[in-house]
């Protein structure tokens, strides 16, 4: 069974950085695509920024300039360093692993979330 586990997120002041990991484990034969998406209180799950495993990076406007997503294709990990962070930044953040070939076919995927909040 394939999972998704991330860490990284806590509490950090306006202006810090943080860097947030998730790591697909389980017998996997390739991944599409990673990315990241949050959701607010009272609002509705947005894309982040996401990564294929060829490289291709997409953000959201949001974020441009802020965050940078990477990836290790050989562990099956995404990472997502964000800086300048603002308190409209704080969310939960949802890791997801599209289009991910394992021995229980083909799938998408999601973590549980890590919440990040950014406050004075």
């Amino acid at each position: 069974q394939v999972q998704l586990v991330e860490s990284g997120g806590g509490l950090v002041q306006p202006g810090g950085s943080l860097r947030l990991s998730c790591a697909a484990s389980g017998i996997i034969f390739s991944i599409y695509a990673m990315g990241w998406y949050r959701q607010a209180p009272g609002k509705q799950r947005e894309l982040v920024a996401t990564i294929t495993s060829g490289g291709s990076r997409n953000y959201a406007d949001s974020v441009k300039g802020r965050f940078t997503i990477s990836a290790d294709n050989a562990k099956n990990t995404v990472y997502l360093q964000m800086n300048s962070l603002k308190p409209e930044d704080t969310a939960v953040y949802y890791c997801n692993a599209d289009q991910v070939l394992s021995v229980k076919g083909n799938g998408d995927y999601w973590g549980q979330g890590t919440q990040v909040t950014v406050s004075s």
